[in-house]
């Protein structure tokens, strides 16, 4: 059976996609149903928080690996958004001609602009390129980027778990043995509704009884990021994470006197807020930990180091209830926090894509 002749032999989608939303993709899929090739631009001038071109890129390439995305980061080159059209128009055409080498005969948009644009890339390429308008009128999918930027995480359904998850802060809870910080991490996850990220290092140690070797060091940072990634596209707002890479450079410190380059540098990992857990209650011994006097050096350690790289962190004394909720009251009040929301920057293309 052959595949169906499609309409175009190559499609061209613009836009900013600051973020990457499902009115986007819809257009996109659509190119991409009546295309044999599809291509992406996307640039702005100025660049919008938390949708910096990396992150772009990234978005693309994880939903639409097939397709060939132009991500434009040098801002010499990128006209301001409130450029003339026909400035758009022709670094557009540029864009297709001497970057991707490449004609289309349709360029697909969901904005009154489109007609215009095809028939100024016909001038350019010197050959029908065909408009193909994908709902304009935003009724399958009434969003736009300036609302999804105003407020990501109420706005979150029309936004891929892939792309919501990098709009999805880290708070990271630090502490020693028996310092309650796994039962604060449940905990402070519920009250707040989201996901958290467990301690993959404690269930590899359980799983080898114990019998850990210096090469599972950097497994262990490494795995433990890529599962706070996974986990994020489920959060809500905050991902509340079991501990980080710095930790297990703890363990890697403290077993085998050697931290691996990569695991250092990894341990650098930032996160929105750093929460410490006080040793201050009596210390339990589960069968896997050493004693209160390890408990007690593994939290001046932390503080310490913290200290030295200049992360500000938020000790936590008392009971669980009293810890959630001063963690929460932090929470709350950053800038990323419950009631967080990036700000963008209004201009004649921030409306469309």
């Amino acid at each position: 059976m052959t595949d169906a002749v499609k309409r175009f032999r190559r499609g061209l989608v613009v836009g900013k996609f600051c973020p990457l939303h499902r009115g986007h993709m819809l257009v996109i899929d659509t190119a991409l149903n009546a295309c044999d090739e599809v291509f992406i631009i996307s640039y702005t001038k100025p660049e919008f928080a938390g949708c910096e071109p990396d992150k772009r890129a990234a978005w693309l390439a994880a939903l639409y690996p097939q397709m060939r995305a132009l991500v434009i980061d040098d801002p010499a080159t990128i006209p301001g958004n409130a450029a003339p059209d026909a400035v758009q128009r022709d670094f557009c055409g540029w864009l297709c001609k001497s970057v991707l080498h490449v004609n289309v005969d349709a360029v697909f948009t969901s904005e009154s602009y489109g007609d215009g644009f095809a028939q100024a890339l016909s001038a350019y390429f010197g050959q029908p390129v065909v408009h193909v308008n994908v709902d304009q009128a935003r009724v399958a999918v009434p969003i736009s980027g300036t609302a999804l930027r105003a407020d990501p995480h109420g706005n979150r359904r029309y936004l891929h778990p892939r792309v919501y998850a990098d709009f999805v802060d880290r708070a990271c809870i630090l502490g020693g043995e028996s310092s309650g910080k796994t039962t604060l991490a449940h905990a402070l996850a519920a009250h707040l509704g989201t996901v958290w990220a467990p301690e993959y290092g404690r269930e590899l140690w359980e799983e080898q009884d114990g019998a850990l070797a210096y090469s599972d060091m950097l497994a262990i940072g490494t795995r433990q990021l890529a599962r706070e990634q996974a986990l994020a596209q489920d959060a809500h707002r905050w991902l509340i994470c079991d501990t980080s890479p710095l930790v297990t450079q703890f363990y890697s410190m403290a077993m085998f006197d050697a931290v691996d380059p990569a695991l250092a540098a990894m341990s650098h990992h930032a996160y929105a807020v750093t929460f410490v857990c006080a040793p201050d209650f009596g210390f339990v011994q589960d069968g896997t930990r050493v004693d209160a006097a390890f408990r007690q050096r593994q939290h001046d350690w932390y503080c310490a180091e913290l200290a030295r790289r200049g992360v500000a962190y938020t000790l936590l004394e008392g009971s669980l209830d009293a810890r959630v909720a001063q963690a929460t009251r932090v929470l709350s009040a950053h800038p990323g926090g419950v009631g967080a929301r990036i700000d963008g920057v209004n201009s004649k293309r921030d409306e469309g894509q």
